[in-house]
């Protein structure tokens, strides 16, 4: 268990087994004196899938920083229940001179797993990812979604309690986000961890999560939580369902709102 709190609150941290992370009025200031957050609370328990959206330059990619504990936060505390995290990127960041199986196996080396063990993992994520055949490939023959399953792959073989995904799917087209998106969902269900995830598309939050996050304009601040409804596993059709389109609508509505 790893605990990261900021000074500026005596909150008293979370003692709920259930939660994994959790954020108690958190702020962040930099030193040009942009304040990025402000007053932020937000808990991810085991077995959720957290999504948050909001307007560029709001201090989503910023919140994420902090939980990994790249970033300090000014104010507030922070508490992260777990070792186990994983992080996953905009950019797929893999080794270009390295093939797709040595790409895989690299934060398992660097946490000195052995050999065997670390190929193993590696070999298992692989194959999670649907990428069995492309272990020799190096990355500038794979497409956009490859790249991002391997990135993916690479944290998967530290068996992460939480993931961070940093807007991972942005950059892709509209048919490989949607398959990815189906691929994460299955993830989710077989490997049981929890999710913090950033996203610019509505539609992709509801659809991946448990919980949507609506921030606003910066100072990013929380101003809407939606549960959603839906059950896990979820159906790609439910894409598709005025239920559905009824609740991006309302997330859509909130962050017009926030960004006015």
């Amino acid at each position: 268990m790893s605990s990261t709190t900021t000074t500026g609150s005596d909150t008293t941290l979370a003692t709920d087994p259930a939660i994994l992370l959790d954020f108690r009025d958190v702020a962040m200031t930099f030193p040009d004196g942009t304040v990025a957050l402000s007053g932020v609370d937000l808990t991810v328990k085991r077995g959720e899938f957290v999504t948050v959206v909001g307007p560029s330059g709001c201090g989503k990619s910023t919140l994420l920083r902090i939980a990994s504990g790249l970033e300090t936060a000014s104010h507030g505390s922070v508490d992260l229940n777990t070792d186990r995290i994983g992080y996953v990127f905009q950019d797929a960041t893999l080794l270009p001179w390295r093939p797709v199986q040595a790409n895989v196996e690299l934060l398992a080396e660097l946490h000195g797993i052995p050999k065997a063990a670390r190929a193993a993992k590696a070999k298992e994520a692989i194959d999670l990812v649907g990428l069995s055949g492309f272990e020799k490939f190096l990355p500038r023959a794979l497409s956009g979604g490859m790249r991002m399953r391997t990135s993916l792959a690479r944290s998967l073989t530290l068996d992460p309690e939480i993931f961070l995904f940093d807007e991972p799917f942005g950059a892709l087209d509209e048919i490989t986000r949607e398959r990815l998106n189906d691929e994460l969902l299955r993830l989710f269900s077989e490997k049981q961890f929890a999710g913090l995830f950033i996203t610019h598309s509505v539609s992709e939050a509801v659809y991946l999560s448990t919980k949507v996050i609506v921030m606003s304009g910066r100072p990013g601040k929380i101003v809407g939580t939606f549960d959603v409804p839906f059950d896990m596993p979820r159906d790609p059709e439910i894409r598709f369902t005025p239920e559905f389109a009824a609740l991006v609508g309302e997330v859509s509505h909130a962050l017009r709102e926030a960004h006015s």
